[in-house]
């Protein structure tokens, strides 16, 4: 590495950095600060108090059948936005199948969940309430709870200008909740906005690495840090135990088996356990993982063929870099 060389190619502006390297086929942006403002639906602005009413609700556990489960039991602000589990549990203490995802980025993402099984916020916020291994309640009784109480009819009126509870209006404030959540003001940020001097060498090489010989762009590009797309890193542990197809559930389209969401980067350094299903409890194992080309599963013996075995994604290949390189790469993804 050649730190000298480095500051003075990214002191220069973005788009004349050095190009990326992408696979034919890959779809990316360059790299670039958080916008002032997410994305926001036109049936559902943001509002200083319909945001504090989404919080109020995101952190009752009222919203599940036993009264002890909230949105937040999962989504932990001290915990990068998961619970720092490897799945987690819900009604009954159910353990589920899946890692709580960041919802902080839930904003800048979609469709949403690992399997993009909703496609905006306002239906992402009612899955887990009627999930029976999450929050188990029914939309009919929860309303009918929240109608009883003292507190809620006079909030949602306020923000809704009419006193009943429905569904409708409890997952309009909880996506605008979630739209508050979007991270600011990290290192990573002040850097593209031309604080060149926030990153240390080692995190400079590592963002070098990332760009090109690590090609982690194929995936995890533009202000998000994700190609909102599907694949597949043969994690699916077909025919076993812990299988999980992915997008397959959701689209029954074979070539969708194995296939998960490419989460954003934004705040990775804190959201561990890592992966759908938790399975790398620390950030440098995932890049150990990823430097050679992950896990490549073949049939089991006498294994169904329905659907048929997943393909691990093509972008994937082993990236044979050395120790001193995945330190780089490792203490460049904690700077966002």
């Amino acid at each position: 590495m050649d730190a000298d060389c480095l500051r003075r190619v990214y002191a220069l502006p973005i788009d004349q950095w050095p190009a990326p390297t992408v696979d034919a086929g890959a779809v990316w942006q360059e790299l670039a600060p958080l916008p002032d403002a997410p994305p926001v639906p036109a049936d559902n602005p943001q509002t200083p108090e319909k945001i504090a009413l989404g919080k109020r609700l995101f952190e009752d556990p009222r919203l599940s059948r036993s009264g002890q489960i909230a949105c937040a039991s999962c989504h932990d602000r001290q915990l990068g936005w998961g619970d720092g589990r490897s799945v987690s549990f819900g009604h009954d203490r159910q353990a589920g199948k899946r890692n709580a995802m960041n919802v902080s980025m839930a904003a800048f993402s979609g469709p949403l969940f690992w399997d993009g099984r909703a496609a905006t916020l306002e239906a992402q916020a009612l899955h887990p309430i009627q999930d029976s291994a999450e929050m188990a309640f029914s939309p009919h009784e929860l309303e009918k709870r929240l109608n009883r109480e003292t507190d809620y009819p006079t909030a949602f009126a306020q923000v809704f200008g009419e006193k009943r509870v429905i569904m409708s209006r409890v997952a309009q404030a909880l996506a605008s909740y979630q739209r508050s959540l979007v991270p600011r003001f990290n290192r990573f940020d002040r850097f593209l906005e031309g604080q060149r001097g926030v990153l240390t060498d080692q995190q400079l090489w590592g963002l070098h690495l990332f760009r090109t010989q690590a090609r982690c762009m194929n995936c995890h590009s533009g202000p998000a840090l994700t190609d909102n797309r599907f694949h597949n890193l043969g994690l699916h542990f077909y025919g076993r135990t812990k299988q999980d197809l992915g997008r397959y559930r959701i689209t029954g389209d074979p070539a969708d088996s194995g296939r998960f969401r490419t989460p954003s980067l934004r705040n990775v350094g804190k959201t561990g356990p890592y992966m759908h299903n938790g399975g790398f409890m620390e950030l440098r194992g995932v890049v150990n993982m990823y430097n050679v080309g992950m896990p490549r599963p073949k049939p089991a013996p006498g294994a169904t063929d329905d659907p048929p075995f997943p393909q691990v994604d093509p972008l994937l290949q082993p990236l044979d870099l050395h120790r001193t390189e995945l330190e780089a790469i490792t203490e460049f993804l904690r700077t966002l």
